[in-house]
């Protein structure tokens, strides 16, 4: 039998500024790309939901049929299977003499232990050839060894803006041979309910719809066509605008859309349109993500532990109970439960919101941060292990205090407030903010929940919004 090559796709579902997808077709063999849904990744963990619910599903899906329908264009497919990876690319790997697998580099510790059982099972009959391409800066050009990178973002970003270049995209393939296989082998989409358990809604749309094509037209839309990246900086936080913010993470995650990608728009767009504020701003963003990715595979596992990697301690009552109010959207502050229903319902959420949901249950509901940190990787679609549980992490040990009430006052998210939460569209505005001091007969005819607790360091907002209130009569 013929040599051939194997081009597992991860999470790099995208045919522009693809190495391994390059390096595979330079090879001069037949490829067989694939693509394979690890059931593991679908379990009830032990906090009682999955590791990865139906809306982060459904984004993933859409992406793995968008690859599959771009790769056809240029002569190719995806083959698609369900199962373990260890299992399934050591099969494909006999069956079809293949030699060399091509994947993106992975970095952290599951994933790598996943590789290690890969390359047990091959038997010294296969080799991995790995690229780095999930972040802008290349891991080989930073002036960072790993066990070097700094604590803080700012000294990782000055260096390496100052001392490092960014490699240039690279191109878009027209043309590839892929291996001959029986149409109906190449595979389908596997059955959610044959994943995982629990899982009763059938979501049909995503907060965006997943996949490189329209993560390109994204990217199109809002420098060029809207021209909405001018704004950026004093927008990126509104959480009900779609135009507010990019919506590039959910392609970033999946590896839909390159940074360098972006970076290589954003520079058309300052050269052609306007160069400000908010176009460094999207940088500062796409290198601060490179920053937590560098800094999670200096910390590893440290930073999935509740002590984290700053070993500072907490104390944590953890009632049950009041997570899964946060859970719910159900805690009786309406700027975090309109977020958290957002997030439930579409698998997205604003930065502000992130901010805010996570400070609220560290720090009033005294609830372990790996707890929210793990919801969080269960329902967002621009779901990132970096991003996430280093985001989670900082807001324990690393940053202030985000207080709910003042910030849905401060940022007049009334509008958003009332899409997200019913119940409360008839409230007039701020008192929408504080609906728990409404009457007890006023109260009761809302059928949205009071507060288990209303902290004292929120006493100034509320009085801010009571006089409000007071001054509009």
């Amino acid at each position: 039998m013929d040599e051939h090559v194997l081009l597992w796709f991860k999470n790099d579902l995208r045919l522009h500024d693809n190495e391994s997808l390059i390096k595979s077709i330079k090879s001069g063999k037949r490829i067989i790309p694939v693509f394979c849904f690890d059931p593991r990744q679908f379990d009830t963990i032990s906090l009682g939901f999955p590791k990865a619910d139906l809306v982060r599903i459904e984004f993933l899906f859409q992406s793995v049929l968008d690859l599959r329908k771009n790769l056809k264009k240029i002569g190719g497919n995806l083959l698609i299977l369900t199962g373990k990876p260890e299992d399934l690319l050591s099969e494909l790997v006999h069956r079809y003499n293949c030699k060399t697998v091509f994947a993106e580099k992975e970095f952290a510790t599951e994933e790598l232990h996943l590789i290690e059982s890969i390359e047990e099972n091959f038997n010294n009959e296969c080799n991995f050839n790995f690229s780095w391409g999930r972040t802008l800066y290349h891991i080989n050009d930073i002036p960072f060894s790993i066990d070097t990178i700094p604590r803080t973002s700012k000294a990782y970003r000055i260096k390496t803006q100052k001392e490092t270049k960014i490699r240039p995209v690279f191109p878009t393939p027209d043309k590839i041979s892929v291996v001959e296989i029986d149409i109906d082998e190449w595979g389908k989409l596997p059955v959610v309910t044959k994943i995982g358990s629990n899982r009763e809604k059938n979501y049909s749309l995503t907060y965006v719809e997943g996949g490189e094509s329209k993560a390109l037209e994204r990217l199109s839309y809002y420098l060029f066509e809207s021209e909405s990246l001018t704004n950026y900086r004093w927008t990126r936080n509104r959480s009900l605008g779609l135009d507010d913010s990019s919506k590039f993470s959910a392609y970033l995650a999946l590896g839909c859309i390159s940074p360098r990608k972006i970076y290589e728009e954003i520079k058309i767009y300052e050269r052609d349109i306007k160069k400000n504020q908010s176009t460094w701003w999207m940088v500062f963003e796409i290198v601060w993500r490179d920053y937590f990715t560098f800094k999670l595979m200096r910390f590893q596992n440290a930073v999935y532990h509740t002590a984290g990697f700053s070993k500072k301690k907490l104390e944590f009552n953890n009632d049950k109970s009041l997570f899964r109010r946060w859970c719910e959207g159900r805690t009786g502050i309406p700027f975090v439960d309109a977020h958290m229903r957002q997030l439930n319902e579409t698998g997205y959420m604003s930065n502000r919101g992130r901010v805010n949901c996570s400070c609220f249950l560290i720090h009033d509901y005294l609830v372990d941060w790996t707890w929210g940190a793990a919801y969080f990787e269960s329902k967002l679609i621009d779901y990132d292990v970096a991003a996430n549980w280093m985001n989670w992490h900082t807001q324990a040990y690393e940053t202030w205090y985000t207080n709910p009430i003042h910030q849905g006052h401060k940022y007049k998210e009334y509008n958003f407030v009332k899409k997200w939460i019913p119940e409360l569209e008839n409230l007039s505005e701020p008192l929408v903010l504080i609906p728990w001091m409404l009457t007890d007969k006023k109260k009761n005819s809302l059928s949205y929940p009071v507060p288990a607790k209303i902290m004292s360091k929120w006493n100034r907002s509320i009085n801010r919004i009571q006089k409000e209130i007071l001054e509009k009569k």
